[in-house]
């Protein structure tokens, strides 16, 4: 007897601020769940009982329109808020605040501030700074731009064309203030056998990124389709010889196909040593 298809699901993430934290533990929660079929919208900023009865009716509309339940996360702070939203809205609802700050609450034996945005203040204006520093540097050095200033990198991330170096260095840059160059390995490295001069030094800070010939060739092609650059004979040729140099060079190196950007900077902080205290 074939498996019953799983029910199409709505998840709305609702918060008076600006509901990235709610997205984020949603879309852990919901990863979960791989066989669900689920689109995803954020609604932030419902930040008075106008707005909030506004959202419930349009979350309303949205089930009466596909037919089925949705699921709705929020992290509101304000009670009156929180109440005229519950009391409107209809949908299996999952208040991320209170199933955890109030049990914080008891055992820590004090009462939480109940502010909106606590999350994103900016509570220490040296580590602000440090971050904001971190991207600025990562931007500068992105694909090999210069090599100025190569030495004050925390990493460097080497590999071919396309292999998932500049998202990768963004993210730790922006989430952990920690500056990245990347540098892409091309066929002149491999031809000469050995990594581009200028990060040879700088053995200790890199790590490299590998991916499948055939998500290479998929990626590429939507640049430019139907080159040479984007086959996947050419794609298999270059990720060979990437992978063998890095072998011999010794480099730590991860495949990027299949892994989240976050789990690829989980991984460079542990292989690297990075402590992410020490940045942000």
């Amino acid at each position: 007897m074939p498996a019953q298809e799983q029910p199409f699901r709505h998840i709305f993430i609702v918060s008076d601020g600006t509901a990235i934290t709610a997205e984020t533990l949603a879309h852990s929660i919901m990863t979960q769940f791989p066989d669900l079929k689920f689109v995803q919208t954020r609604i932030p900023f419902v930040n008075t009982v106008e707005k909030a009865l506004e959202t419930a009716q349009t979350i309303n509309a949205a089930e009466n329109d596909e037919g089925t339940r949705p699921i709705i996360f929020t992290t509101f702070v304000d009670p009156d808020i929180m109440r005229t939203f519950n009391d409107h809205v209809c949908g299996h609802i999952i208040d991320l605040f209170r199933k955890f700050v109030g049990p914080l609450e008891t055992e820590l034996g004090m009462k939480s501030v109940h502010s909106v945005g606590q999350t994103h203040r900016i509570r220490d204006d040296e580590k602000y700074q440090k971050r904001i520093a971190a991207i600025d540097y990562t931007l500068q050095h992105d694909d090999g731009q210069t090599n100025r200033g190569l030495d004050e990198a925390d990493v460097i991330l080497v590999g071919v064309s396309r292999s998932g170096k500049t998202p990768t260095s963004l993210f730790l840059a922006m989430q952990f203030g920690i500056k990245v160059a990347n540098y892409p390995l091309i066929p002149e490295d491999f031809d000469r056998g050995t990594l581009p001069e200028a990060i040879i030094p700088l053995r200790g800070k890199l790590f490299g990124l590998s991916i499948t010939p055939e998500r290479l060739s998929e990626i590429r092609n939507e640049r430019r389709p139907g080159s040479r650059y984007a086959s996947l004979a050419n794609c298999r040729e270059e990720i060979a010889a990437a992978e063998d140099l890095m072998r011999r060079e010794g480099i730590r190196w991860l495949n990027s196909t299949t892994k989240s950007i976050e789990e690829i900077s989980a991984t460079i902080i542990a292989e690297l040593g990075l402590d992410r205290r020490q940045f942000v």
